[in-house]
């Protein structure tokens, strides 16, 4: 029982499940929380293949309640976490003026205050036993402020806030516990599974996921390097670090470069 202990929501498939198996080649005790409890117990069997332990949960992350039951359940079975990946979330297109406030409701439901709650859970037990590392799974669209993904890069930019703001918080606490946001663009994943918005969106992002040369296991190696190095921000592809950079020194260039691409892709 002296192995670390990760828990992973969301991790039943894609980005999460890929994250798991990293950590079950490592050695950790791995927990898949998911709202599809037959997929974690899927990727469970697949990390104690690998000669890991594994417990699958039920959780649905937009629930109170269902996030409070997940802890209690986690806390009564291993005491506690050591690393927690808030990284369910879905996707969603439109504009602000598109979107009913029923789908910006549902999006930040999910996508930032699932974040929140997890935060709320399990922060204080890594306080309590002295360290921890939360990592929280944002997206280059949280930092990009392209238009045409109004609510899905306001929940993600919110994300990226919110890391900013507890990683100042637990400084100023003097903890030992730390924070990543993870921010990837478009990779080969099922994120479009629960996908709301425009058909002709949808179509656009399916195509931009089939071109990335990026896997979920790609990103995933990348993002769980630099989680155990301490990295707080990781955008795990090199295009992506190069237009943060262009828009953190060239804010204007950048925006112009932004809506040329927009316009060029047909997006309006």
């Amino acid at each position: 029982m002296s192995a670390k202990r990760v828990l992973i929501t969301g991790g039943g498939s894609g980005l999460g499940r890929a994250i798991a198996l990293r950590y079950a080649q490592a050695g950790w005790r791995v927990g898949l929380a998911d709202i599809a409890p037959e997929r974690a117990e899927q990727v469970a069997a697949e990390v104690r293949a690998r000669g890991a332990e594994a417990q699958a949960f039920a959780v649905d992350v937009a629930s109170d309640a269902s996030m409070q039951a997940l802890h209690r359940d986690v806390i009564a079975r291993w005491g506690g976490v050591d690393h927690l990946y808030n990284n369910a979330g879905v996707s969603s297109a439109g504009n602000l003026l598109q979107t009913s406030l029923d789908d910006w409701r549902w999006m930040l439901e999910i996508n930032l205050m699932s974040v929140v709650r997890g935060c709320q859970a399990f922060v204080p037990g890594m306080l309590e036993q002295g360290g921890g590392h939360v990592v929280n799974t944002a997206s280059f669209a949280g930092l990009a402020g392209a238009g045409g993904l109004s609510s899905y890069s306001v929940a993600k930019a919110a994300v990226v806030t919110l890391s900013e703001t507890l990683r100042a918080e637990l400084a100023l606490a003097d903890s030992a516990v730390r924070v990543s946001v993870v921010c990837p663009s478009f990779f080969r994943t099922n994120l479009l599974e629960n996908f709301r918005g425009p058909q002709r969106s949808r179509e656009t992002a399916q195509k931009l996921m089939e071109k990335a040369a990026e896997t979920a296991d790609d990103i995933a190696a990348r993002v769980v390097d630099a989680v155990m190095t301490g990295r707080f921000l990781i955008i795990p592809t090199a295009p992506e670090r190069l237009r943060w950079r262009l828009k953190r020194f060239l804010p204007e260039f950048y925006f112009r470069k932004l809506v040329a691409a927009l316009r060029a892709a047909g997006r309006t």
